[in-house]
């Protein structure tokens, strides 16, 4: 009996770094994996590297993007480093 009680407290830190740590961790992964996966072209997008764009191309199957930096100026960015959607275009009708 002894030998649980000397657990108990280590027990509690785990458990407060999962609910202070780990949980809200996967909870912001989740709402970005979404946010990514919504993306459609017309979109104002930042990349993580601080890039402003709209998104011009979009592949369902792939893992890339093609975002419009400048007038005439496209580059080919990977989904996954999208930080923010700045801009949502509105559905078409």
């Amino acid at each position: 009996m002894a030998g649980i009680e000397q657990f108990i407290p280590l027990i509690l830190i785990f458990a407060i770094m999962y609910f202070l740590l780990i949980r809200p961790q996967q909870k912001k992964l989740k709402n970005h994996q979404a946010m990514v996966a919504a993306l459609r072209r017309g979109d104002q997008v930042v990349t993580q590297g601080g890039i402003m764009g709209k998104v011009t191309k979009v592949k369902d199957d792939d893992a890339e993007l093609e975002v419009e930096i400048a007038e005439g100026v496209k580059v080919r960015v990977i989904r996954s480093t999208i930080a923010t959607v700045v801009n949502k275009t509105e559905p078409a009708a």
